[in-house]
């Protein structure tokens, strides 16, 4: 099991847990969709806090698996899109607490929370490319804007939470053994407000919001699948799993 779900003072908390890295497998990415709609509907629910345990808060799809079994591309992009649509969608606010690592699907993650809040050692990266796909650069865009987001696809830099706050993509920076009680502390102050309103907010800020989340994403997709058709898509997953230089 490698999402477990704590519940208590009208927060939900989604706990990422899958060592080494936290990245999810098919399974994992459907069970994080399955969870995260289940918090959602719950009446004792008023705010959603995703967080994780280990090294970092989350590294994206299991590369190693995709690269033994390239037949669960589809499968897996709709895992993707079902987990990024379920925090978006969620019917309360969502809080992504974020230590370590947010890669690849992480930034999925966060980018389609409410807000964000990173621990000082966190670090944010969209290494598809290097990784034979696209995808999430919807979400970065919500956390880092146009530019800086191109050119994180295009080189695959990861950039520090300071840099992530002065871009205006996390809330706060806090350390890091700060980082659960702090995003408890807010997420009980927004959990105790009238939880129609909170309902009717969220549902409010999402209808006026200038980018189409899901559609974009889904237009995202269409081009991770035609590039991992591709001879360069099978070379890059070769050389992450066997920790090599890819030769294109």
């Amino acid at each position: 099991m490698a999402i477990e779900v704590e519940i208590g003072d009208g927060v939900g908390e989604l706990i990422i847990n899958a060592p080494p890295v936290n990245a999810l497998n098919n399974a994992g990415w459907k069970e994080f969709a399955r969870k995260l709609t289940e918090l959602g509907r719950r009446d004792d629910v008023h705010c959603v806090v995703i967080r994780a345990e280990g090294r970092g808060f989350q590294a994206g799809v299991d590369v190693k698996e995709l690269a033994e079994h390239g037949d669960l591309i589809v499968e897996l992009n709709r895992g993707c899109y079902d987990s990024f649509a379920a925090v978006y969608d969620c019917p309360v606010p969502t809080i992504s607490a974020v230590h370590g690592f947010c890669i690849g699907g992480g930034i999925g993650i966060a980018g389609a929370s409410d807000f964000v809040i990173a621990s000082e050692d966190a670090t944010f990266q969209l290494p598809e490319i290097d990784r034979g796909a696209l995808g999430a650069a919807t979400h970065l865009m919500r956390l880092v804007g146009v530019q800086k987001a191109r050119r994180m696809l295009y080189t695959c830099e990861a950039i520090g939470a300071a840099e992530l706050y002065r871009l205006g993509g996390c809330e706060s920076v806090v350390p890091r053994e700060k980082l659960r009680d702090e995003v408890m502390a807010v997420a009980r102050s927004i959990a105790a407000k009238s939880p129609k309103a909170l309902r009717l907010g969220k549902q409010a800020l999402n209808g006026i919001e200038l980018l189409d989340v899901k559609q974009s994403y889904r237009f995202e997709q269409g081009f991770t699948l035609e590039l991992y058709t591709t001879p360069d898509s099978q070379e890059a997953r070769n050389a992450f799993v066997e920790k090599r230089d890819a030769k294109y």
